[in-house]
């Protein structure tokens, strides 16, 4: 069932949503050649802590960690761990944030030190699918509008989308109705409405769409180990069109 937010529940949402968005700002500071992922984890969890919030992911199905950190090609649910990363690589940081029972949840895909064109490119075409799908969050539009824009970009640059991992709608739980795929044909699914609050989070491959989890039960790869990318936005839905809560 697909839950309707209040403007008051949606400002719950929002405040969760900006120390989100406040520490993937602080933790682009931090991403560097040699800092590993469990060191990240620590700066978030303390980060979001300071700020009065809890981390979202920590013990979530018994998820370990504050972050998840996919890096290269991993593509999410990557589980921090003394893995320093290296010059090239790219990471993706997914985090989340609970403020008096409401949640936020965003992630950006992060360059560390100097990449390629071809891998600067595969960042950008992801983070711009992302807003293709965001700007179809209007009222009267259908889920899938989301989805196909987003599917529609990423192919058309030459690259994949993940079918098995979608977004999902987001209040007061991390997880909630309804799924949003990247992936689909247009005008189907259900009428998006003003109070719809929802994580919009496309998954993006350099290689083919397949993908597999790990032995940690946690971490997703592609299948092909071409490497991967993740951009994620909560947003509204107003009668004034999507509202991006998880960007200062």
């Amino acid at each position: 069932m697909i839950v309707l937010k209040s403007p008051q529940e949606i400002e719950k949402i929002s405040q969760a949503c900006r120390i989100v968005a406040m520490t993937l700002i602080y933790l682009k500071e931090w991403v560097k050649p040699g800092i590993s992922t469990q060191e990240l984890d620590r700066l978030a969890e303390e980060f979001i802590v300071k700020q009065g919030a809890r981390p979202a992911f920590k013990g979530y199905r018994n998820f370990p960690c504050t972050l998840c950190t996919s890096v290269n090609e991993e593509v999410v649910h990557g589980i921090p761990s003394k893995r320093r990363l290296k010059e090239g690589d790219i990471i993706g940081i997914d985090a989340g944030a609970v403020v008096e029972g409401f949640f936020g949840d965003a992630a950006i895909t992060l360059p560390v030190g100097k990449i390629t064109p071809e891998i600067q490119d595969l960042l950008e075409v992801t983070e711009q699918a992302l807003y293709k799908g965001i700007a179809q969050a209007s009222p009267g539009n259908r889920l899938t509008d989301i989805s196909h824009a987003i599917q529609t970009h990423a192919e058309g640059a030459g690259y994949s989308v993940v079918t098995d991992f979608v977004g999902h709608g987001i209040g007061r739980n991390l997880h909630e109705d309804p799924q949003v795929p990247n992936f689909g044909q247009p005008g189907q699914g259900p009428l998006l409405k003003e109070g719809m609050v929802l994580a919009i989070e496309p998954m993006v491959n350099m290689g083919g769409s397949a993908v597999r989890i790990l032995e940690d039960h946690w971490t997703v790869m592609t299948q092909d180990e071409s490497l991967s990318a993740h951009f994620e936005h909560t947003i509204a839905v107003t009668s004034d069109g999507p509202v991006i809560l998880t960007k200062l």
